[in-house]
């Protein structure tokens, strides 16, 4: 399921459509919700739509039970758990989440470009490093990973095999208690010329005015682009 945060016919028609991949435990929707202070900083921008991971997570209270408020792209173990600071031989879920993604970037699209969050950022590289190495699947030009990490499955080492050339903006927090700023700086070699965008606080999306200043240049060099390419390609 997606939720699409609606503008004006009129708007849209200069807006870059953005899908949105929420982290772990959580869902489209809550997601959504923890960005409203993004959207409405971007709103002249952007449109973002939000889809939900399609892998359960067992809730805490009952490990028989599974919750449709906490959702996962992955496990690191086969109990149904993650860590991401964990080296594994096994990714149960992960392929289920790539045909997701896939199916919301086809029904859902077209997009311009992917912004997501903590493990969906480290989905979001994995699906980067897909799309570069040709899986036609994966239609959009850029990406925002926000606290993201290199996952640590040894089924996703092939995904990293070439660099990502196509352009990327990668956002982290000095502060990130749950996402060590280094976990996200030693991901940046995988990719040509990341722009990065620090800020001083810890594990979500920041959009305060000192944000706006890199967020919104690098979406107008995005419009810039796709206008560029649209007037080679008529």
């Amino acid at each position: 399921m997606a939720s699409t945060d609606k503008m004006t016919d009129k708007a849209s028609a200069v807006l870059l459509k953005i899908l949105c991949i929420h982290g772990y435990r959580q869902t489209g929707k809550t997601f959504r919700e923890k960005t409203g202070s993004l959207r409405k900083a971007l709103k002249k921008h952007a449109e973002f739509v939000y889809m939900d991971a399609p892998n359960l997570i067992k809730s805490k209270s009952d490990e028989s039970a599974a919750t449709n408020e906490e959702r996962g792209w992955w496990f690191s173990d086969s109990e149904g758990g993650f860590r991401a600071a964990e080296k594994t031989e096994v990714n149960p879920g992960y392929n289920e989440s790539v045909e997701t993604i896939a199916e919301a970037l086809k029904e859902q699209g077209p997009f311009d470009g992917v912004l997501a969050f903590s493990q969906g950022a480290a989905m979001l590289a994995l699906i980067c490093g897909l799309k570069e190495q040709g899986d036609t699947r994966f239609q959009f030009n850029f990406a925002i990973l926000v606290a993201g990490f290199r996952s640590l499955s040894s089924g996703h080492d092939n995904c990293f095999r070439e660099k990502i050339t196509f352009p990327t903006l990668h956002v982290f927090g000095d502060t990130d208690q749950v996402i060590p700023k280094e976990s996200s700086e030693e991901m940046l070699q995988y990719f040509t010329e990341p722009v990065v965008l620090h800020h001083t606080g810890g594990h979500y999306v920041p959009a305060t005015s000192a944000e706006k200043k890199v967020y919104i240049p690098f979406l107008e060099a995005q419009v810039k682009r796709k206008k560029e390419e649209s007037e080679t390609n008529s």
